[in-house]
């Protein structure tokens, strides 16, 4: 019998919740993991007592059976000025490589499943060649911190950044040398909002690779995080792919935009992801779209 798939929920779809508020709704819910995004408000890396805050999240994670991932995109946590600044590939990458060794250093600490993290937008000054040196410089400083304490790395491809897709995972992961820990974080939706392939075959192309895996409708061209149902993404077959490759990692919905209604959401959207695990193949979404419409938008 095949395994059930793990569904879990990225926390900074509840940025107006305490941490340990978000995390009892979510096991109420039914979720088995987190995606943790370390943040001012969650986990902050840089405020007092960390060491003494991250145990206090492992024993309440253990406490509510949920698995854990680490997450990296806090929109202002290092500049309050510019989004997601600095990147590695900004002229000092210095505070980013900061953050990512203390993100490895707290997903060794709680046994997360994967560390995750993306390359960033270029510099309007940077040329490409130079970006991506930085880059490869930046990952194996972080790659080689990680491998020392047996933690493994998902780099995400992100629309609109220096490596966007699959293929530019595949370079990066070249340009490393291979690293056996440097995993693939594939978000269900930029594969439909820019990969050349259908949603499951680009599953099945990073399969082997896959150690974490975001989820949220989308539609093609528009790189917008929507509501399941509320884009072009039939998502048993997906879920079937994630199943054929052997990922047993988590599935976290990843909807950072929706906290202002974030246990609706997020109840609709387990609700979809449930129905949508258990239709067998040949068969369309109509039930499960139904179950996550009933409940409106706001």
């Amino acid at each position: 019998m095949a395994e059930s798939p793990r569904f879990g929920y990225g926390t900074n779809g509840f940025a107006n919740h305490r941490l340990d508020d978000a995390l009892a709704v979510l096991a109420d819910l039914g979720y088995q993991g987190v995606a943790l995004t370390l943040d001012h408000d969650h986990l902050d890396p840089y405020a007092p007592g960390l060491a003494a805050r991250v145990a206090t999240v492992g024993h309440r994670l253990a406490e509510l059976d949920l698995g854990v991932v680490i997450e990296t995109g806090a929109r202002y946590l290092l500049d309050p000025w510019h989004k997601h600044a600095p990147t590695l590939l900004d002229d000092d990458p210095a505070p980013r490589i900061d953050f990512l060794c203390r993100a490895v250093a707290i997903g060794a600490d709680l046994g997360a499943e994967a560390v995750s993290w993306w390359a960033g937008v270029r510099p309007a000054h940077v040329d490409e060649a130079t970006a991506w040196e930085r880059l490869v410089a930046g990952c194996a400083e972080v790659v080689a911190v990680a491998d020392s304490v047996d933690v493994t790395v998902g780099f995400e491809p992100e629309p609109g950044m220096l490596v966007p897709d699959i293929a530019g995972w595949w370079r990066l992961r070249g340009a490393l040398g291979a690293p056996p820990g440097f995993g693939i974080t594939l978000d269900i939706g930029h594969c439909r909002c820019l990969e050349p392939l259908p949603v499951p075959d680009c599953v099945h192309e990073v399969g082997a690779h896959l150690v974490n895996v975001q989820i949220e409708d989308m539609r093609r061209g528009v790189h917008e995080h929507l509501e399941f149902g509320d884009g072009e993404i039939d998502f048993p077959p997906v879920l079937r792919a994630l199943a054929d490759v052997g990922y047993r990692g988590l599935i976290a919905v990843e909807l950072p935009r929706h906290s202002h209604a974030a246990p609706a959401v997020a109840k609709r959207s387990l609700d979809f992801l449930r129905a949508a695990a258990a239709e067998p193949a040949g068969t369309d979404l109509t039930v499960a779209t139904t179950v996550a419409t009933a409940g409106g938008r706001s």
